[in-house]
């Protein structure tokens, strides 16, 4: 591994670690010129994840645009961020899991949908509401009804 600092290429692991719930690996090095110490983190490199959309276009995998829409519609609401996070964390498992390269954008919000609707019926509905594009106030109190019936 090349320093930072001083560009040698010669540097030493003086501790390893596992870091990030053991998804990848920590080790902080020391350049055998400088004797300056730096880290460095490893993680399995995953397969490149294409989400197709609704119009047919495709666009790279993005976890921070689930993370946004988690957030948005957990907004004011009595959900921990650590929740909010395990719960996308649970979505991109599962996406990641089915080992393809291309996976519709259908199947993510679906995925969303199932995990807000386990963690609170108000995000559920703030979620619902905008992906799927109710139209009039009919569609809105459908979707309701079902909370309601459940």
């Amino acid at each position: 591994m090349k320093c930072p600092f001083c560009g040698e290429a010669d540097t030493k692991v003086i501790d390893s670690r596992p870091a990030d719930e053991n998804t990848s690996i920590r080790r902080r090095r020391q350049c055998d010129k400088c004797n300056k110490r730096f880290t460095t983190y490893e993680k399995v490199e995953s397969i490149p994840l294409v989400v197709i959309k609704k119009d047919q276009t495709r666009e790279p995998y993005d976890r921070a645009k689930i993370e946004r829409g988690v957030f948005r519609s957990c907004h004011k609401l009595p959900i921990s961020v650590d929740d909010m996070n395990l719960l996308v964390d649970k979505v991109e498992t599962e996406i990641f899991n089915k080992e393809i390269n291309e996976v519709p954008s259908s199947l993510i919000g679906e995925l969303v949908m199932e995990g807000l609707e386990k963690l609170n019926a108000v995000a559920y509905v703030r979620f619902a509401s905008i992906y799927r594009e109710f139209k009039d106030v009919d569609t809105f109190m459908e979707e309701l009804k079902k909370i309601l019936d459940k």
